[in-house]
């Protein structure tokens, strides 16, 4: 059993002044990634209106079939018009771990 993570830092638009308006931008995100049949949520630069960060996690037998599922939310965060995807940090889990 494989498990990896993805946490993607992003820049969201200069009209997303109240976490009201983060919500608006950041929800829709997280829906696509769940399309990928991985838990997906918001879960760091909580307080910040301009910015977000968004956990990714998925389980898979092969550690090839994990990398594929992340590489595909990459792909998905990095195409979104409205925020801009400033870094990615991935970390991997295998069965030695």
């Amino acid at each position: 059993m494989y498990t990896a993570t993805a946490v993607f830092d992003l820049l969201l638009p200069g009209d997303s002044r109240s976490l009201k308006a983060k919500r608006s931008y950041v929800r829709p995100i997280v829906a696509a990634l769940r399309r990928f049949e991985v838990s997906a949520a918001e879960v760091g630069a909580l307080d910040l209106h301009g910015r977000a960060e968004i956990g990714v996690a998925v389980v898979a037998a092969e550690a090839a079939h994990a990398r594929e599922v992340l590489d595909s939310c990459e792909r998905l965060v990095a195409g979104r018009p409205e925020a801009e995807l400033l870094s990615v940090r991935r970390r991997w889990y295998g069965e030695d771990d």
